[in-house]
C-alpha cells in the first residue's frame, strides 16, 4: 500500500503516526512545503515576544521520518492532483532529474490553510508581513532593528499575539481592524467591546471601521495611507486577516470543494481512496449542524489521527468539528465555543451577565435544552465542563441563571 500525505503539519504527522500503528510495512511519503521537522504552529508567536527561541517549536525530532520509515519530500509545494492516474506532481517541469510525481494507492490533503491576502497597492515593499509560519516570523525578527512603531492589521487571534510580542519587543503598536471591535469572528460584540478596553488600557492604539488602501516606502514600507484618509507612520506591518484553505492545487471538478474540501464521517472526499484533514477539511460543525471550516490545532490533530486509521482499513467515524479558542488578552481571559451570535429563530435560548466595571462577562446560548454556545470574559474556570457539555449534546435540565455562577458544577446536573 503507497499512502502519500500532502502537508507536514500536525494534521499530517498524526495521520502518518496512524498509519504506522495499524500498516507496519506501507510506503509513507509526505510532501511539505516548507523544510522544518514538525513544529507547533500555534506557538511561534511566543517566538516572536522572545518568550522561547525557535528550538523549542519542535514536536518531532529530528529522527521522526527515519524513525517511522516515512519519505520526507520538504520544501516542495504540490502544483496538482491526477485522480485518474493517482498521482500527486509537485513541478510540472522536472530538474535535474529529480522525481517529481509521486504515486498513491490512499491520498492525504493536509495543508491547512493560508494567510487570507489584502488588496492595497504597495505589498512588495520590504517589513510586510503575514504571520503564518515559522519562516515569516524568522523573517520579522531579522526586520525589527531600526523602528519602533508597527502597524497590525485584523483584529482576530493572530493580529492579537503579532501586537502582543511587538508590544513586548518595545514597539508602538497600532492594530487596525475593520470591524467594530476585536475577535469579531470568535466573540459577540459585549464580549468585544471589554476586550477592546482593556487592549486600550495596555496602551495598543486601536483603530476601527478603517482598512488599507496603500503602501509607501523606499524599498522598506514606513507609511500607511487609510481609507479614512489618514495616514499612519511605520516600520514594520503584520498582516492578520484570517486564513483560506490551502487548497488550489485540487481538481475541482472531482474532488468536491465549498470553502473547505467535503469529508465524510471517514474523513474521504467525495473522490475514492483520497482523505482531508485540519483547516483544509469541512465536516458537520456539532453546534452549528451545518457543514463548517473550523480551523484550530486540537481539530487538526484529531482529524488527522482518525483519516489515518481509515486510511489504513479501521473504519472510525468522525463525529464532527467544534470551534472553541481560549486567549489570554494582557490580564484578561476570553474563551469562546460554538454559537456565539445565534440567528434569529425562537429555538435558541440566551442567558447572560456582564459587569464593565471588572471586565466580566458570562454568555451561554441554547438550542433547546442543549448548550450550543458560550462566551467567557474573565473567570473562565467553568469552561472546560461547559465545551464538554457541548461537544456531548448533553441535554439541561437546570437554569442557564445556574450555569452562569461561577460555582456551578457537573454535580448539578447529575440531580436532574
Amino acid at each position: 500500500m503507497k499512502y502519500v500525505i500532502i502537508g507536514n503539519g500536525i494534521a499530517g504527522i498524526q495521520a502518518a503516526e496512524s498509519i504506522r500503528q495499524i500498516d507496519s510495512r506501507g510506503g509513507i511519503t509526505i510532501i511539505g512545503d516548507e523544510t522544518f521537522t514538525p513544529y507547533c504552529r500555534p506557538m511561534i508567536s511566543l517566538v516572536l515576544e522572545g518568550a522561547i527561541p525557535t528550538e523549542k517549536l519542535a514536536i518531532r525530532g529530528a529522527d521522526f521520518y527515519e524513525k517511522l520509515n516515512i519519505e520526507p519530500v520538504l520544501g516542495k509545494r504540490v502544483t496538482h492532483i491526477d485522480v485518474d492516474a493517482r498521482q500527486v506532481i509537485i513541478d510540472d517541469t522536472p530538474k535535474g532529474g529529480k522525481k517529481n510525481h509521486f504515486s498513491y494507492d490512499k491520498l492525504l490533503i493536509a495543508t491547512g490553510a493560508d494567510a487570507r491576502p489584502i488588496k492595497a497597492e504597495g505589498l512588495s515593499l520590504g517589513n510586510i508581513f503575514y504571520m503564518r509560519g515559522q519562516a515569516h516570523v524568522c523573517d520579522m525578527l531579522e526586520s525589527l532593528s531600526g523602528g519602533k512603531k508597527a502597524l497590525v492589521l485584523g483584529g482576530g487571534l493572530v493580529g492579537f499575539k503579532a501586537a502582543y510580542g511587538l508590544m513586548k519587543r518595545g514597539f508602538e503598536v497600532t492594530m487596525l481592524i475593520k470591524s467594530g471591535y476585536p475577535l469579531s469572528m470568535q466573540i459577540d460584540e459585549a464580549g468585544g467591546k471589554l476586550v477592546l478596553k482593556e487592549l486600550v488600557r495596555h496602551g495598543l492604539k486601536v483603530m476601527v471601521g478603517a482598512e488599507v488602501k496603500a503602501f509607501e516606502g523606499n524599498g522598506r514600507v514606513r507609511e500607511a495611507y487609510l481609507s479614512d484618509g489618514s495616514v499612519l507612520q511605520c516600520d514594520i506591518v503584520i498582516i492578520g486577516k484570517g486564513v483560506l484553505p490551502s487548497l488550489s492545487f485540487v481538481p475541482r471538478d472531482q474532488v468536491r470543494v465549498d470553502l473547505g474540501i467535503v469529508v465524510d464521517q471517514h474523513l474521504e472526499t467525495s473522490s475514492s481512496g483520497i482523505f482531508a484533514a485540519g483547516d483544509v477539511a469541512e465536516y458537520v460543525d456539532i453546534a452549528r449542524k451545518t457543514p463548517w471550516v473550523n480551523a484550530i490545532w486540537p481539530e487538526a490533530v484529531n482529524q488527522g489521527r482518525l483519516a489515518g486509521m481509515n486510511m489504513a482499513g479501521r473504519k472510525v467515524a468522525y463525529k464532527g468539528s467544534l470551534s472553541r479558542n481560549v486567549i489570554r488578552i494582557f490580564d484578561v481571559d476570553v474563551m469562546t465555543c460554538g454559537v456565539v451570535e445565534p440567528p434569529d429563530d425562537p429555538g435558541y435560548q440566551v442567558i447572560s451577565k456582564i459587569d464593565p466595571h471588572k471586565n466580566f462577562y458570562r454568555k451561554l446560548v441554547f438550542r433547546n435544552d442543549v448548550l450550543v454556545g458560550l462566551v467567557m470574559v474573565n473567570d473562565i474556570d467553568q469552561g472546560g465542563l461547559l465545551v464538554s457539555l457541548i461537544q456531548s449534546e448533553t441535554p439541561i435540565k437546570i437554569s442557564g441563571e445556574t450555569m452562569l455562577k461561577p460555582n456551578f458544577n457537573y454535580k448539578q446536573l447529575l440531580k436532574f
